[in-house]
């Protein structure tokens, strides 16, 4: 018998089927379980590689995508936790500031994907500290006892959030994070996935909010968004029907109440193409997207 060859690595969008991409979104956002995303992709599981290889290989790869060490002399880090008065009572987050910096710094607040603060998220936290901000990362998840250091239990307990609380908790956050000391007074948000959704809410709920940057998150409200005095920076994934079906709205409510925004697309992106994690990572697109946003905060936050 031949023997068989071992199977192509998956390391890119490209080398899975579109429908895998589809399930595997529909998996992380809790609209299929594990078994469901197994059972779908079956068919998809040729050459040896099978549903589960498939999932494997889509899930995230935190220790080999680390840029910046969580010890890395360059920063002072810390989880800190600060109250919520309309929210869980008190909250916790990860805060990422230069060792040495010189002078008053701007505020960036950093909004998770909906598994919590995991080790991703705290790593592009100390990439916005390297940059000369102070960043700060809360966990929605810590009045349920935290990142729980797994991403399908993190999507679990996702689930039983009460998300008004948790986004009173992120109000919470930015008020605290803008009074910082070392801040200059001015606060930026980004935020990814779920977080994207956050960063268009607190937009619309916080005035003070000098600008806010969303990849891939739902749009805010279009009775809401006249409340918006943010500029914005949008970034969106070309292949994203769900995210992107609500832009040709929200871009109507931006334009009618004369919010400052610019909007990109990123041809031939996957939904979550800046989390360098997994094969849905688009390395141009992301470096792009982040050179912008870093431009951005330094045009709308050190001014």
């Amino acid at each position: 018998m031949a023997q068989q060859d071992d199977p192509k690595p998956l390391s890119k969008a490209s080398d899975f089927h579109p429908e895998v991409l589809r399930l595997f979104d529909k998996y992380v956002h809790g609209g299929i379980d594990r078994r469901g995303f197994l059972d779908g992709a079956a068919k998809f599981a040729v050459g040896g590689v099978t549903a589960a290889t498939l999932l494997e290989a889509l899930s995230p790869k935190f220790a080999a995508a680390q840029k910046v060490r969580p010890d890395d002399g360059r920063l002072k880090a810390e989880y800190v936790e600060y109250a919520s008065p309309q929210g869980h009572g008190k909250a916790r987050g990860y805060l990422v500031r230069p060792a040495k910096a010189s002078g008053k710094l701007p505020t960036v607040l950093v909004v998770h994907e909906n598994r919590g603060l995991n080790p991703h998220i705290e790593d592009i936290t100390r990439r916005i500290a390297l940059d000369n901000f102070v960043a700060f990362a809360p966990d929605a998840l810590y009045s349920l006892g935290g990142y729980p250091g797994d991403e399908d239990k993190a999507r679990e307990l996702f689930g039983k959030l009460e998300q008004p609380k948790a986004y009173e908790d992120f109000v919470a956050a930015a008020q605290w994070l803008k009074a910082r000391p070392e801040g200059n007074g001015k606060l930026g948000v980004v935020g990814f996935c779920y977080g994207g959704g956050v960063a268009n809410y607190l937009a619309t709920r916080l005035p003070e909010l000098n600008a806010s940057v969303p990849f891939y998150g739902n749009a805010a409200p279009a009775d809401k968004v006249p409340g918006i005095k943010a500029r914005l920076l949008i970034h969106f994934a070309e292949n994203d029907e769900r995210i992107n079906a609500a832009w040709p709205a929200y871009e109507a409510a931006l334009k009618a109440a004369d919010v400052k925004y610019e909007a990109h697309k990123y041809p031939g992106t996957q939904h979550g193409f800046n989390n360098d994690t997994t094969p849905r990572f688009d390395e141009a697109a992301a470096r792009l997207a982040w050179q912008r946003t870093i431009d951005f905060f330094n045009q709308t936050l050190r001014a």
